[in-house]
């Protein structure tokens, strides 16, 4: 545990840093965790070459550029479309349709996607919403605020588009139905983006939007603190409507606020906001409102006749004329009824005496007109078990104080006298073993105390796991974002590679296209280039020419004589000369060939090697 505390102990310099970006440009990172924010912070350094945090603080004060380089390293935008797919279905096949089925139909649904770095989880919540309610009904009831503190980050997202490798998450039906082809790219659905609202929000400083229905927040928290989660989650506890849903990233599980939200599926790390919980609203001015939604229930007879029927305790209900009118599943089992019994007279059954006397209970609550309770009823079975009852007769009686019946239901109190047997006994039990007691409890006394200790080290070690599983996600993410960073470099080095295949395909053509012989020299006098025209000029092939010294190439020209003219064009750039020798063709004729050579220059005029032009006389 040491090494752990000594290496999250705080850094007075790095904690300079941080004081210096909320004072000069209003960012708050105090509330982050130390050890990914002095990673990140560090990366930067390394890449502008400062090794200590005072000498980048000087490197803030005079380039205002680099708050925006460093604000992108700390801000990792690491998101996606539908990130985490099995987590988005359920959110679809669930967690909506029960929102939905909880409003009316023209109830405004409010969503808030906090932390929404470059849009692509807001249209996601987008698209899920409008298939659920269609597109035109979501321009109607449908708000989403989606925010972020990165403002270059809400500036992509409010333009909505995204290339072939964002969308490859996405189907491709959902693509063809939301997103119009412009320029190359994919653009959201100009008429539906309009119900996704952009705007900066800092979820530590700033105050919370508020009645949201579902708010989606995910691998956002994973880069707090604990202090700072807990003062976040008040503020989403605030936001939300009563019933309210919160959705969060894999890493994140609250393992500290279970008062203010209740689980829903942790699984997919979904929770509801809890009623009872606290969750700090009056640090805020405005106050939430309670919708009145009431949903028109159709097929009531039906559902309590299924109710009735299902009810976990034996009921039968007798009509005013003394005749069985309704028994339910559990007094069937019970007590042997049936379907055939409804109708007939309650004094015909066994019932009507057995487990008690019936009749006379009946008979007085139809008279007074109130409920009775009959206490410790016991009944036999043909087993040889006895059971216990606690009966209740309730004479049915409507608004002008009709009876219409009596209601007796049946509780099994079995378990409970049972208990209270035990529990006698267990009494007498522990009267003879006080003396022996008193000792054990001074022992438990000391083993509760352990255990105290022990339960508070499981915690601190669970919450210490909780907050390594987040830092490896946030590190995670990291690679994500420089892997982001590496398939952008690896496709500008595609793109230039392709473009000097072009040019080499080019100069090759006009290698290729001059009738002369070219050969170009490099500054150690091998060949580096040799065209068509030497090939058939002297009959050597260029892959036996390439590379191999000019004096050792055996051709019909004297190359020993070209030694002095090709030295003069590589130490001079502005060097250019023109020569007749005798020499011998690839057909073994003799003949004359003009010899031109010439400096070959780099952008910088200096000598990168020289060019021959061989050209035969007439």
């Amino acid at each position: 545990m040491r090494a752990v505390s000594e290496r999250l102990a705080p850094d007075d310099d790095f904690e300079e840093v941080l004081r210096y970006l909320k004072e000069s440009r209003g960012f708050d990172f105090t509330g982050y965790k130390r050890t990914s924010l002095m990673r990140r912070v560090r990366h930067r350094m390394t890449q502008v070459g400062i090794d200590n945090y005072p000498d980048y603080i000087d490197q803030l004060q005079v380039n205002a550029d680099e708050f925006n380089s460093l604000f992108n390293t700390i801000l990792i935008n690491v998101t996606g479309f539908f990130r985490d797919a099995e987590a988005w279905d359920f959110l679809r096949e669930d967690v909506v349709t029960t929102l939905l089925a909880e409003r009316g139909p023209d109830d405004p649904i409010r969503v808030w996607s906090a932390g929404c770095a470059s849009g692509e989880e807001a249209y996601s919540l987008a698209m899920v919403l409008a298939e659920a309610v269609g597109p035109e009904r979501f321009r109607q009831r449908v708000k989403i605020y989606a925010t972020d503190v990165d403002d270059e980050a809400l500036t992509h997202a409010r333009h909505a588009l995204y290339g072939e490798r964002e969308l490859q998450n996405v189907p491709a039906e959902l693509v063809a139905k939301y997103f119009e082809p412009q320029n190359g790219r994919y653009a959201f659905r100009k008429d539906l983006r309009r119900s996704v609202i952009f705007g900066r929000n800092d979820l530590v400083q700033d105050a919370p939007i508020s009645r949201i229905d579902l708010l989606v927040c995910r691998n956002t928290l994973m880069y707090f603190n604990q202090e700072t989660q807990a003062k976040v989650l008040g503020r989403f506890h605030f936001a939300l409507m009563p019933r309210g849903v919160l959705f969060l990233g894999k890493a994140e599980m609250l393992l500290s606020h279970s008062r203010i939200f209740d689980p829903v599926d942790l699984k997919h790390r979904l929770f509801r906001k809890a009623l009872s919980g606290v969750g700090g609203t009056a640090h805020f001015v405005t106050q939430s409102y309670v919708q009145d939604r009431r949903i028109d229930l159709g097929g009531l007879d039906q559902l309590r006749e299924y109710a009735f029927s299902a009810s976990p305790v034996a009921q039968v209900v007798v009509s005013a004329e003394d005749v069985v009118a309704l028994v339910n599943q559990q007094a069937q089992a019970m007590f042997g009824l049936s379907a055939k019994d409804i109708g007939r007279p309650l004094r015909d059954l066994d019932l009507s005496y057995r487990p008690v006397e019936l009749r006379g209970y009946v008979e007085q609550a139809r008279l007074e007109r109130r409920a009775l309770r009959v206490k410790e009823v016991e009944w036999s079975r043909a087993a040889g078990e006895s059971l216990w009852f606690e009966v209740h007769i309730n004479p049915l009686v409507t608004g002008d104080n009709t009876l219409i019946g009596v209601s007796v239901v049946f509780h099994d109190v079995t378990s409970a006298r049972r208990l209270l047997e035990d529990l006698e006994y267990a009494n007498r039990q522990l009267e003879s073993a006080y003396e022996e007691l008193q000792s054990t409890n001074e022992e438990l006394e000391t083993t509760n105390e352990e255990l105290q200790s022990t339960v508070e080290e499981l915690e601190t070690t669970n919450e210490e796991l909780q907050s390594t599983n987040e830092e490896l996600e946030t590190m995670n993410e990291e690679l994500q974002s420089t892997n982001d960073e590496l398939q952008t470099i690896n496709d500008t080095l595609r793109e230039r590679t392709l473009e000097l295949d072009q040019v080499n395909d080019f100069l090759e053509s006009i290698l290729t296209s001059l009738r002369p012989g070219v050969v170009v020299l490099d500054l150690q006098m091998r060949v580096l280039a040799w065209n068509r025209g030497a090939e058939e000029l002297w009959g050597v092939r260029r892959d036996e020419a390439e590379g191999e010294h000019l004096l050792n190439l055996d051709i019909g020209l004297p190359v020993a004589d070209l030694r002095p003219v090709v030295r003069n064009a590589l130490t001079d750039a502005a060097y250019l000369t023109e020569m007749k020798m005798a020499a011998v063709n690839r057909k073994g004729r003799e003949v004359t060939v003009r010899v031109v050579c010439s400096s070959l220059r780099s952008n910088t005029d200096t000598p990168n090697g020289a060019i021959l032009v061989m050209e035969q006389s007439s």
